[in-house]
């Protein structure tokens, strides 16, 4: 893994202004894209997160760090002043609590995600905090394809 793949962490409490990778149920025409994001960002954009396997939930699926695997989703940058704002709502959805919380669903991290194009985009994406991660790569159903929206 080279640091372009998995940077640093910012400083606690201090998050950088990165898109957001969503693989689920906040990606455009699903429920909580309209409930959270809707009017909100300033551009939504096809792309993959390598390296990600997508396993299916109970209404919405995890995403787990593996090689050569892949997940479709989009980047979506928030739109002028809904960034903060924005973050912390995301963060309460994904029940995320701040870096290695026993207490977190997903961690939010930071990833390289691939434009159709090609393109490097680095994100901020919520993937299956590890106690999850173990659990569904023993028993957990992987979606076909990576794609939420194909299942």
């Amino acid at each position: 893994m080279t640091s372009v793949d998995r940077p640093e962490e910012p400083e606690p409490g201090v998050a950088e202004e990165l898109p957001f990778f969503v693989y689920g149920t906040l990606r455009p025409g699903q429920v909580n894209h309209d409930a959270f994001l809707r009017g909100r960002t300033r551009a939504e954009e096809p792309a993959r997160l390598p390296d990600a396997l997508l396993y299916d939930g109970p209404g919405y699926p995890y995403a787990v760090q593996c090689a050569g695997a892949q997940t479709a989703g989009e980047l979506i940058a928030a739109a002028p002043g809904q960034y903060a704002r924005l973050l912390a709502e995301l963060d309460r959805l994904e029940e995320y609590h701040g870096p290695a919380s026993p207490l977190n669903l997903y961690e939010r991290v930071r990833r390289t995600t691939l434009r159709p194009d090609g393109t490097a985009a680095l994100a901020w994406v919520y993937l299956a905090a590890p106690a999850l991660a173990a659990a569904l790569a023993k028993s957990g159903t992987p979606i076909p394809g990576g794609d939420w929206l194909s299942r």
